[in-house]
């Protein structure tokens, strides 16, 4: 009941501001998730006495900074280029090597990787078009459910039993069934995407959710702790629910800013 009570408080407030905020005060809305995000973060990475506080201030003000900034757009560009490299270089190998990553400088720079350019992709999607963030939104939400529900039905095969145990390969083949159903459904009708690259988008998403899932998994593990935070009753953190956002966003930004096939 608490998970449900705190996820229609979240939509009260997500879907009226995505639809009729100014676009100032849903770029600051989101900064100041993007700051309890990053204190939740410095304080999964054990940060001393009252850095956490200092780096969720500082991360909200970097993106404010970003976006009153004369060369906006180019910045952006850049946040989803470093978000790239990360996500497809660097996050892979690090699940690959279990590091830890310990110390102050890496936590901070990782952590900002993560959440500065998931800032910058749902403030330039919903420039975009408020459709359109909602449905690539919508699409993580929908590749997470139906992994959960599927994984929980028909789990046998773990998928990283030493990061995540409750993740199945089972649970990945119901999440990308569920993603063909609804890329094909919205694609035209509410995005104006073509299906074929509807359907791409949806496979590349669906994988850099996983592995955004994955990576906090493993930090959390790390770190000996079930929850980034206890901000939302039933749902742990503000990082527990952005996890798989967090790389998927800027990678479907820069997509959709490049793409000529989509």
């Amino acid at each position: 009941m608490s998970r449900l009570i705190t996820a229609a408080v979240l939509l009260a407030v997500f879907i009226p501001a995505l639809f009729f905020a100014p676009a100032l005060l849903w770029a600051l809305l989101i900064a100041g998730v993007a700051a309890v995000a990053a204190y939740e973060w410095a304080r999964l990475s054990a940060f001393p006495a009252f850095l956490p506080r200092l780096y969720g201030a500082g991360m909200g003000a970097m993106a404010m900074i970003v976006y009153l900034m004369p060369g906006q757009a180019e910045a952006m560009l850049l946040l989803f280029a470093l978000a790239a490299v990360f996500w497809v270089l660097a996050a892979p190998l690090w699940l690959a090597g279990r590091w830890r990553g310990e110390g102050v400088f890496v936590r901070a720079l990782v952590g900002t990787l993560l959440i500065l350019p998931t800032w910058a992709a749902i403030v330039a999607l919903r420039e975009r078009s408020q459709w359109l963030l909602l449905g690539v939104m919508a699409l993580v939400w929908i590749a997470d459910s139906a992994a959960y529900f599927a994984g929980r039905r028909f789990g046998r095969h773990k998928l990283a039993p030493e990061i995540s145990p409750g993740k199945s390969w089972e649970g990945v083949a119901g999440a990308a069934l569920a993603l063909v159903l609804y890329a094909s459904a919205i694609s035209a009708a509410i995005i104006g995407l073509r299906i074929p690259g509807a359907l791409i988008l949806a496979a590349a998403l669906l994988y850099f959710s996983i592995l955004g899932d994955l990576f906090e998994s493993w930090m959390k593990r790390v770190a000996g702790v079930k929850d980034s935070g206890v901000l939302l009753p039933g749902h742990g953190g503000v990082l527990d629910r952005i996890d798989a956002l967090c790389a998927a966003l800027p990678i479907a930004a820069g997509i959709l800013h490049f793409a000529t096939w989509i």
